[in-house]
This record gives C-alpha cells, structure tokens and sequence, in this order.
C-alpha cells in the first residue's frame, strides 16, 4: 500500500516538472499532448502561487516517505522502489535546470556538425532549432574527458531527434541510479533505500539529471566492485567518475579495504571541501551535493541527519518557482533559505552530538 502511494507521488511529480517546461518545446505533435502541455504551461507560468504551493506539498511529501522507508527499511525492497523511481525519472522535465539541454547539444555538436564542442560553442549553430531552450550558449565544453563520450551514446541512438536523445540520456542515467541502487542493496538494504528514495538524488539526479548524478552512480559502482576485489575495473570506472566533472576526485585513491579509518574520514572531509568550493567560487548549487552520496556506504547515518539541509537546498528553488527568474533579489532569498537550513542542521548536528556524548559517559 505505502509503495502503491509513493508511486502515485512520484507520477504527480513527474507531471509536476511539466508544469514549467520550455514553451519552446515540442516533445511530440499530438493534440492530447500540446493540451496537456498548455494546461501545465499555464499553471506554472501564470499560477505561480498554486504552483509554488504544489512543489512545497510534493517535496514534504517526498521526504515524508523518506523517512518511512528508512524506518522500516526491512518491510521494504530498494529495487522495486528503484525501478519505479527510476521510470518516472526517465519521463519527466527537467523544470529548474537546462543544463541537461547543454549536454545534450554539445554531443550534438560532434555527432550531427562533425566539430569539436571544446573549441565550438551553441552560439556557432544559432540556427540550430534544439538552441532554442538553451542556456548558457556562449561557452565552450566545461566538462573533464569521461562525460562526452557517454553523452555520445544517447546523441547517436537519438538519429538527431531532439525527443529521442532526450529520452536515451534520461534512460542512460536511470539505468546508472538503478544499478548503483541493486549494488547497494547486495551490500545493505538501509542504505539503498536511503540513496535510491532520497528527495535530492531524485529531483536533482533523475528528474533535472545533472551529470553530477552519473558520477555519483559510476563512483558507488566503482566501489562496490572494489570491495569485490575487481581492482583494475574499479579503478577504470572510478576514474570515469572522476572525469566528469572532477567532483568525485577524492574516491579515485580510496583504499582497496574499505574500512572506516581516519584515512577515510579525511577523504568525506576532503569531498565536503570540494563542495564548500564549487558553493564559494561560483553559486550554491543543490546538485553539487549530490556526489557526498558517493559516501553512503560509510557514513550512511551522519548523510541520513543532514536531511535539514538536503530539504532547505531544494527549498531554494521558491524564489524562482514563485517568481519566475533569477534576479540579484531572487538569488539573495535563495542564499538566505540555504544559510537558515544550514545553521538549523548545525544546531541539530550539534544537539545530536551532545546528547551521544553524555549517553557515552554515562
């Protein structure tokens, strides 16, 4: 029954990123689509207070299962929710980011135009239909040399249809979530559902599907196959992982035990710098977060208590759910619910902390 529900949650969050989808966008031509597509566009550009009010609704509900799962995480198997996770994710809109159009366009750019997308930008195609919904058009590839060739996949099965390699990168990326999902659970049940049901890995990972995702996957797979003893593919596929965006660089010198020593607490501690940096040098990003997953096998518990502040970065979307552009007004609100979220997690972490301590003593 409580599966029953969460699929039902996830399916009106699937329709939901629809809401605020491209008007630019033409997925299909069909008259039952282009109504359904008008009606969303007009909730979430024009009814902002509803929709505003039904993202904060689903998100609640989202973590609320969270939570559920996890406290009952023997009543429950990680790879079924997964499958359905990952379904709804291939399916649905990326409505707060374009990044994943950049991807898809930049693979485009050697696939269909024979060119180099590290020395030619979006702007050199503005004829170009599929530039149309796109940010971001006047750089270059920013990304490291493991991340093109995978885009390569979905851009070629695509035969040049912008509907097709949408859907291709979106499978690729949820077939990646659901077997770092099916690898965890051979380990430990509790910490595949806390990885496969978490809110951030599902709205920033599989429905806006960063790449940050696909090197998170990549790199718990690398781990799990090290911990198998497969220690030249492990370190092949961690090194992948690492070559997306470099964000997961520290797993790259893992220890081939995999015990919970000092070394490893150095390296989560080296991982939260990394994201500490990218929120510093450029703008505090929810999906930066999403490679301190690649941890879960650690410290599962300590990931488990920063649910404040995994709820209050994708909080941080209200400003431009409610008002519809990043302003230098919007962008201050989304910083300030970011920064109360983190000070209520520490005061939390902080009282958790205590508590242990006086029951240590004891």
């Amino acid at each position: 029954m409580i599966v029953a529900l969460y699929g039902i949650l996830l399916v009106m969050f699937g329709v939901y990123s629809y809401w605020l989808i491209d008007p630019n966008i033409t997925f299909f031509q069909n008259n039952y689509w282009v109504q359904f597509r008008d009606w969303a566009v007009y909730l979430g550009y024009y009814r902002r207070d509803i929709s505003w009010i039904a993202y904060l609704s689903l998100l609640i509900l989202l973590f609320i299962f969270h939570f559920v799962f996890l406290k009952k995480f023997k009543q429950y198997s990680a790879i079924r929710i997964a499958g359905i996770i990952a379904i709804i994710g291939c399916i649905s809109y990326p409505f707060v980011s374009h990044d994943l159009f950049n991807y898809l366009f930049d693979a485009r750019i050697l696939t269909h135009y024979g060119l180099n997308p590290y020395t030619h930008t979006a702007l050199d195609f503005q004829k170009d239909l599929w530039t149309r919904f796109m940010h971001w058009t006047h750089r270059t590839y920013p990304y490291g040399p493991t991340f093109l060739p995978l885009t390569l996949i979905p851009s070629y099965l695509g035969l040049g249809k912008f509907s097709l390699t949408f859907f291709f990168y979106k499978l690729m990326n949820g077939a990646l979530y659901f077997l770092a999902v099916y690898l965890l659970n051979k380990k430990n049940r509790k910490e595949a559902l806390l990885f496969a049901t978490h809110p951030l890995i599902i709205m920033e990972g599989l429905i806006n599907g960063h790449n940050d995702m696909i090197a998170l996957s990549l790199g718990l797979i690398g781990i799990y196959l090290l911990g198998k003893k497969y220690s030249v593919w492990s370190r092949i596929i961690l090194l992948c992982s690492a070559g997306i965006k470099y964000i997961t660089m520290p797993i790259v010198i893992l220890h081939s035990k995999l015990e919970i020593t000092r070394y490893m607490k150095l390296l989560f501690c080296f991982q939260a710098a990394l994201i500490i940096y990218l929120c510093y040098k450029m703008e505090i990003q929810p999906w930066y977060f999403l490679s301190i997953f690649v941890f879960v096998p650690f410290f599962p518990k300590f990931l488990e208590e920063l649910s404040i502040l995994f709820f209050g970065l994708l909080l941080s979307y209200y400003p431009f759910i409610r008002f519809g552009d990043w302003t230098a007004k919007t962008v201050a609100l989304k910083r300030e619910i970011v920064y109360v979220s983190l000070f209520v997690q520490g005061i939390f972490l902080l009282i958790s902390y205590l508590r242990k301590k006086k029951f240590l003593i004891k």
